[in-house]
């Protein structure tokens, strides 16, 4: 009897799923498989994260709590720490962070500890499919070697693609089912099986000539909008020194331009994953081909000072005001990277808290409805309610994240000098000068 192949196992759903990493990729990318009707192991280091998706529970905001908690009552949603169960899935995605050194190196060893992990139980008829974000030629000259040293051939014995992530944490408009994907093969067998595999989630998959096409894409996606961000950036701190010159009100103009122009806006950094590390992980490559990325790096070098640019604008403002930073008491609103999540992975609000502490700065608090706590300088500080008494009685107000849930006209109501970092408090009169914008050289009306 013929055996079964890994497309028959996939038409059938009896193709059993391994996720490899169980984060912001991993789950959603698990919890969609298993509301196929598919088998799904999780696999994950982190024994918290594998006992709450045991236990039905979810830590992940972009998931539906109630699904979850009906895939794994149902049995088609497990997690486990154990990489011995490789051998029983059929289709395995590598879903690992992708961090960079303090050097700005790319730090790819989660990516070789998780494919020397499934080559300990490799078997024919397996497709593993990269999504963790990394630099071109991962996938062939870092994966596929360790893969073919167990004696099987890619192509023949097993498949291999890449296929990029394309997550945006709290987006509702794209998911991971409504988001095209790319996906690259090493051969063609690799690629046909691939995009078979993500076509059972995902409504539409674009394909490359290889995976090394797919990585760079998704770098690509990734340094346009650093790029971009820099440029306004920079733009928001020229109109900082200058007179009477909004750097919002300047982009929402330009927007208004139906052709060639894209709106990105200013902020007190870059933060999340893909968006500050790409940049270097490109260029670090690139030195590998006696190629130096500049412009790419001084973009990402313009986005990783705007945290020293918002310290400044701190500090000055409170000056102003008589206040000095080691005596002020200043409140954080919004220490996610972006609004409406709880990932505070590489948040610039971190950052800047980190920066006044070396400063000499005693009274930090911050508020947060989607973060509980956070570790800062090896001491963990506890989100505070947030009352019209806490907001009156600290000397200023540092808007970092603009949650939906802030009522920004009530706040502006009951502070005494606001720095807003984010545009939050565009519709709220300044008559007495007490909202201080990035960007604006502070005397926005």
């Amino acid at each position: 009897m013929a055996a079964i192949t890994l497309e028959q196992k996939v038409k059938d759903k009896s193709a059993k799923i391994g996720i490899i990493g169980l984060g912001y990729v991993g789950l959603p990318l698990a919890v969609e498989f298993a509301s196929k009707g598919f088998y799904v192991l999780g696999i994950d280091t982190d024994r918290n994260k594998i006992e709450k998706i045991n236990s039905g529970e979810n830590y992940i905001d972009d998931i539906d709590s109630e699904k979850m908690r009906s895939l794994v009552g149902d049995g088609l949603l497990e997690g486990t720490t154990m990489y011995g169960r490789v051998g029983e899935l059929d289709i395995i995605f590598i879903c690992v962070p992708t961090p960079f050194t303090p050097n700005k190196e790319p730090d790819i060893s989660y990516i070789r500890q998780a494919t020397e992990n499934i080559s300990a139980h490799l078997r024919k008829e397996q497709l593993v499919i990269l999504k963790s974000t990394t630099f071109p030629e991962t996938t062939e000259k870092v994966v596929l070697p360790i893969l073919e040293s167990t004696g099987l051939k890619v192509g023949k014995d097993f498949y291999l693609a890449f296929s990029p992530e394309r997550i945006d944490p709290g987006r509702k408009d794209f998911t991971t089912a409504t988001t095209p994907i790319i996906v690259g093969g090493v051969t063609k067998k690799c690629t046909e099986l691939a995009t078979f595999s993500c076509q059972q989630i995902i409504n539409e998959i674009v394909t490359v000539s290889s995976p090394r096409v797919a990585e760079m894409a998704k770098l690509l996606e990734n340094i346009f909008r650093s790029v971009n961000i820099a440029l306004v950036n920079e733009l928001a701190q020229l109109c900082d020194r200058m007179e009477n010159i909004d750097v919002w009100e300047v982009v929402q103009a330009a927007a208004t331009k139906p052709f060639g122009f894209m709106p990105f806006y200013p902020g007190p950094g870059i933060g999340g994953h893909c968006i500050l590390v790409d940049p270097y992980y490109l260029s670090w490559k690139a030195k590998e081909y006696d190629f130096h990325t500049d412009f790419i790096e001084l973009a990402a070098r313009t986005n990783e000072n705007m945290p020293y640019y918002v310290l400044d604008l701190i500090i000055r403002s409170l000056s102003l005001n008589g206040v000095q930073v080691k005596t002020g008491s200043l409140l954080f609103l919004g220490v996610a990277f972006k609004k409406n999540v709880d990932d505070i992975r590489n948040s610039p609000a971190l950052k800047i808290m980190e920066l006044l502490l070396k400063r000499g700065a005693q009274n930090l608090t911050f508020n947060d409805p989607h973060v509980d706590e956070v570790r800062l300088n090896g001491t963990t500080m506890k989100s505070q309610k947030l009352t019209d008494e806490l907001i009156s009685q600290v000397d200023c107000v540092i808007i970092t994240t603009d949650h939906n849930k802030y009522d920004f006209e009530n706040i502006v109501k009951h502070a005494n000098l606001i720095i807003d970092t984010r545009n939050a408090t565009k519709s709220a009169q300044n008559k007495d000068r007490k909202i201080i914008r990035l960007g604006s050289n502070n005397t926005t009306n």
